[in-house]
């Protein structure tokens, strides 16, 4: 089955989404400054699953609705498309969307019948919460100086041609607005840390992280593989924060790997 484009009305938000495929649903759940398109060559090889690639609030075609700059409220959306259009389903989500997919995860484990995440994080340290309450504070050029520089510094592969990537994940973040919440949400991983939260996750879960990864270093893969002794942990080589970009190969066999891991519930230890 090609891929199709469709919006659904989820709670405040019209949410647009694609999806493509039959067989068991994997919903793709995408990073700050993206949206759908960051899974499309996930969708395109995955014919035996059905997948679904949302965009997150605010960004891509996904209107804002009233955004009140939580995770809880990213998290009801992800839990909103589980319920309405996917049905339970493994929820593979990158940085951002990772956190989300975690949350939903430990709310709704009927829902969530695996996870999958890259570049996550369930806590922030006191910089990286400042820097993501600046980016939610810029407007105009700043906001196009700041995702220039984020993005050189997520990639680290010099093939990539940054300023393509550059003007797509401009194109994504629109007007600002949807950054802007959801930059807010994620400072607020300082204060109110998900960690804690993790201990309620029963279904399988696959750590992914990227070998130069600066802004989610192992470091942050340690923490989740701490709080979930029973997750599995994949580095993918030569890539950086923005592993799908850097290395899409790398990151299409992790996935694949992990999917066909990760059927069933996690047995009691």
């Amino acid at each position: 089955m090609g891929l199709q484009t469709a919006t659904a009305a989820l709670n405040d938000v019209q949410t647009h989404y694609c999806a493509s495929g039959s067989g068991p649903a994997v919903v793709f759940v995408h990073g700050l400054a993206e949206d759908h398109r960051s899974w499309r060559r996930q969708q395109a090889e995955f014919a035996d699953h059905r997948t679904y690639a949302y965009d997150v609030r605010g960004h891509g075609a996904s209107t804002l609705g009233d955004a009140n700059g939580t995770l809880a409220q990213l998290r009801d959306d992800l839990l909103a498309f589980l319920d309405e259009v996917s049905g339970p389903a493994v929820c593979v989500g990158f940085s951002l969307g990772g956190t989300v997919v975690l949350s939903a995860a430990a709310h709704r484990p009927d829902l969530v019948t695996g996870v999958i995440v890259l570049g996550t994080s369930s806590v922030v340290g006191r910089a990286a919460a400042e820097i993501n309450l600046q980016r939610a504070a810029e407007t105009g050029d700043a906001v196009l100086a700041s995702l220039r520089a984020d993005t050189a510094m997520m990639v680290s592969n010099s093939t990539v041609d940054v300023d393509e990537v550059v003007a797509r994940r401009a194109e994504s973040i629109g007007d600002g607005r949807g950054y802007a919440n959801a930059a807010t949400a994620m400072a607020g991983l300082r204060g109110n840390p998900l960690t804690p939260e993790l201990a309620a996750i029963k279904c399988p879960v696959a750590v992914i992280g990227g070998e130069h990864d600066v802004l989610c270093p192992r470091k942050a893969a340690d923490i989740l593989l701490e709080a979930l002794p029973q997750a599995t942990y994949q580095e993918i080589p030569d890539a950086g924060h923005l592993m799908n970009v850097d290395n899409p190969e790398a990151v299409t066999a992790a996935l694949r790997s992990a999917l066909a891991a990760g059927r069933g519930p996690l047995e009691p230890s």
